[in-house]
């Protein structure tokens, strides 16, 4: 059976490395991978494929950049190509990027069978372009598997059938508890000078949070703040240090005592930084994930979650928008708190791609 699967974004390699090792497993399966070239520089693509053991993709679409439409516009016609000349028997895409939906699209009218991983997620907010992107994959797809139970309800609540519907567990998960011990292995706390559970990492790339002066303005004042708190790790995302530099901000923060501005780190050092923070501080989707399975505080600076298990049985808690006063709260409040050890999400064991393998072997290999 010939799969394709498609990855644009650093949170697709991680899944989708997840999703390669266990099609590995079984010789009945030949999968190419399509990377479209969303995140394509080396701080954010190479590095991740090194550390996850991904080999170099099948085909690079070489595309990036742009506005939404015109980079989903450009991905489908490229992604076309390659659906003609591979005429896949199923094609993969992970997550809520414009490149998993793009790919989707193509998939959909090619009629080539579409399975979405980590369907369902809903954050009921359409302001975030990820919330249409998730929607409209979700209503295209044969088979969506599902990273936590809400998501199966999300689903069923819009009419998706639920024999479309399999509860996997979360691929994220699988790649950290595969590259775990690896990444503990680093001495990335010594080089930077900090004690374990004595700081906080903190990232930051939503255009909600940094596009803006007033935004970054915010943002600074709650840097400073927090400096005078715990020491501060904070690996920049190239689109948040282009407005920070573009704000006249980023000098402001370079003289900034007790924070460690980092560039984009391997999949390796993240893991190994939040593992011993204090405390993340984030608007990421899937780092949410990540600290509620290791059990690690997290502040999140969004209005709401597509992920609702990293609050109810996790260690996430929402902010909402920036406000300083009222972040330093919460965020002094959660640093006293003793830490205790939450509940895991169901299936969240290390073990999801291997159960997507084996649904795709029922309904496609009979």
């Amino acid at each position: 059976m010939k799969i394709i699967c498609v990855m644009g974004a650093r949170p697709n390699f991680v899944k989708v490395a997840a999703l390669y090792r266990a099609f590995s497993k079984c010789p009945e399966f030949s999968v190419s991978l399509v990377h479209t070239g969303q995140h394509h520089d080396d701080a954010m693509y190479k590095v991740f494929l090194t550390q996850l053991g991904l080999p170099e993709p099948d085909f690079s679409l070489c595309i990036h950049g742009g506005s939404h439409t015109e980079q989903t516009a450009q991905i489908m016609l490229a992604f076309e190509k390659v659906l003609s000349s591979e005429s896949p028997d199923l094609v993969m895409v992970v997550g809520d990027v414009n490149s998993s939906l793009a790919c989707a699209l193509v998939a959909a009218k090619e009629g080539v069978p579409l399975a979405h991983v980590e369907a369902g997620l809903r954050s009921g907010d359409k302001s975030m372009p990820e919330e249409i992107n998730r929607v409209l994959i979700d209503h295209m797809a044969d088979g969506l598997f599902v990273s936590e139970e809400a998501a199966v309800r999300n689903l069923q609540n819009e009419g998706i059938p639920s024999g479309k519907i399999h509860f996997v567990g979360n691929v994220m998960i699988d790649s950290l508890v595969y590259c775990r011990e690896k990444a503990m292995e680093l001495p990335l706390l010594n080089d930077l000078g900090l004690k374990k559970r004595g700081y906080v990492v903190l990232t930051m790339h939503r255009p909600s949070n940094v596009d803006s002066l007033a935004e970054l303005t915010l943002l600074a004042d709650l840097i400073q703040a927090l400096c005078k708190i715990r020491p501060v790790v904070f690996p920049v995302h190239p689109r948040t240090k282009s407005s920070l530099i573009s704000h006249g901000i980023w000098g402001q923060l370079e003289n900034c005592s007790g924070l460690h501005l980092l560039p984009p780190q391997g999949y390796l050092e993240f893991i190994n930084l939040i593992s011993h923070a204090a405390l993340v501080i984030t608007d990421s989707g899937g780092v949410q994930e990540e600290t509620t399975f290791l059990n690690v505080p997290c502040v999140t600076f969004r209005k709401s979650t597509e992920r609702p298990s990293t609050i109810g049985e996790g260690t996430n808690r929402l902010v909402g928008d920036l406000d300083v006063a009222h972040a330093l709260g919460i965020i002094t409040e959660v640093l006293k708190k003793e830490k205790n050890q939450t509940s895991l999400p169901a299936l969240w064991d290390g073990l999801a791609a291997d159960r997507i393998v084996q649904i795709i072997q029922k309904k496609y290999l009979k």
